[in-house]
């Protein structure tokens, strides 16, 4: 049976922030909402899974996500739990992983990526249900317009133009440029 240690980060810019680490790696956050949300979001994807409190378990990934929204780190080093995804999700999802920080693709160069460059609105489906936001940066993933199109986190469309800026990305009338 997996055990799925949870924890959160109470006050961030963009809301409470829940997690869920299991032996394998990080396997949820959830932005904003309460602990009931992240353990249905959790059971989705391992549904016999035990779920425990044990900060040692979850301190690194607490410092890290708490790091980054501070402005104080760019990258994570953390190991994923990809179990419970579809191969084209989890596809995606590594795809959407190796975005650098300040920088953005769009959906249609993620489905390039993959090896389907028909699949855009697969690829906007697998960024909505991404379960690891912020260490997944679906966050990064825009329209071909340029636009912002759609964040299933907390605020929706509000954080994830407050993440982009963050990471230093202008958003500019719902479109985003890179700083050079």
């Amino acid at each position: 049976m997996t055990t799925i240690w949870i924890d959160h980060l109470p006050v961030t810019p963009i809301g409470p922030v829940w997690l869920g680490v299991s032996e394998e790696g990080l396997a949820a956050i959830y932005l904003d909402g309460t602990r009931a949300d992240l353990e249905a979001k959790i059971r989705r994807r391992f549904p016999q899974a035990r779920l425990e409190e044990d900060p040692l378990r979850t301190a690194e990934v607490y410092c890290q996500i708490e790091a980054y929204l501070d402005g104080e780190r760019r990258t994570f080093t953390l190991p994923i739990d990809w179990r419970g995804m579809g191969d084209f999700q989890r596809r995606a999802l590594q795809a959407t992983a190796a975005i650098p920080y300040g920088e953005t693709r769009s959906y249609g160069e993620i489905a390039a990526q993959v090896g389907n460059p028909r699949a855009a609105r697969a690829v906007g489906r697998a960024e909505a249900t991404n379960p690891i936001p912020l260490v997944i940066p679906c966050h990064r993933v825009i329209g071909a317009d340029g636009g912002l199109h759609g964040y299933g986190g907390a605020r929706g469309l509000e954080t994830k133009a407050w993440l982009l800026r963050l990471e230093g990305v202008t958003v500019v009338q719902s479109r985003v440029e890179s700083r050079p």
